[in-house]
């Protein structure tokens, strides 16, 4: 495990990523499409496939091509992160060291933590303005959205635990600004993804291969 410390939505970030599988795509890597009749085994969604396609030429590039306009949403969030990590610690107790990008030895995968706890833990901090996404998790409290990410970080830091942080000052004066769910390693769930994320990086390297080749 390499730890790469820089902040998020920063030229440095967005090159720490680059050629990359990251974590907040490692859903759309494990995207198939379901089986049917005529065409029984599991087949790469479209997204899937976009996607390979970008790592694989931004590992021949060497450089991003994602978007690095930073949003007004990533900009909040940047500017709110330090105010939630601060709201998490005095509720919980736990210090939250504040980390960057950990990626594989190999570099292959990456995972943007927004820090570390202790020995075995992690959070994930997400401050939506989106109304829906807030009223919908203090509803029923469904990470289903976040999981490929969450568990993944888990994966990549070897971590035991990690605490999903939501951070609404929308909703302070009637304290629920903070949304805070623990979710335990899943050892299962990661295996499967593992396989199907390594299937994604052999594809990857088969296209990164082909338009070598091709030069």
């Amino acid at each position: 495990m390499k730890l790469i410390v820089c902040q998020q939505g920063t030229p440095e970030w967005f090159q720490a990523r680059a050629g990359k599988i990251t974590a907040s795509m490692f859903s759309t890597a494990c995207d198939y499409l379901k089986p049917t009749k005529s065409e029984p085994g599991l087949r790469p969604s479209q997204k899937n496939l976009d996607y390979a396609y970008r790592v694989a030429v931004e590992q021949i590039y060497g450089q991003t091509t994602e978007d690095t306009y930073v949003t007004w949403e990533m900009r909040r969030g940047t500017e709110l992160e330090p105010r939630a990590r601060i709201a998490y610690e005095i509720v919980t107790g736990n210090l939250a060291e504040e980390s960057g990008i950990v990626t594989t030895d190999d570099e292959l995968f990456a995972y943007s933590t927004d820090g570390l706890v202790d020995e075995d833990g992690l959070i994930e901090i997400k401050s939506p303005n989106s109304a829906r996404k807030i009223v919908e998790m203090w509803t029923t409290g469904d990470l289903s959205e976040y999981v490929h990410q969450l568990q993944g970080g888990l994966w990549l830091t070897g971590r035991k635990w990690l605490d999903f942080i939501m951070y609404a000052p929308q909703l302070e004066s009637v304290s629920k600004d903070l949304f805070i769910k623990r979710i335990e390693r899943d050892e299962e769930f990661i295996a499967t993804m593992e396989q199907q994320l390594w299937d994604f990086a052999k594809r990857v390297q088969s296209h990164v291969a082909m338009l070598k080749e091709a030069a």
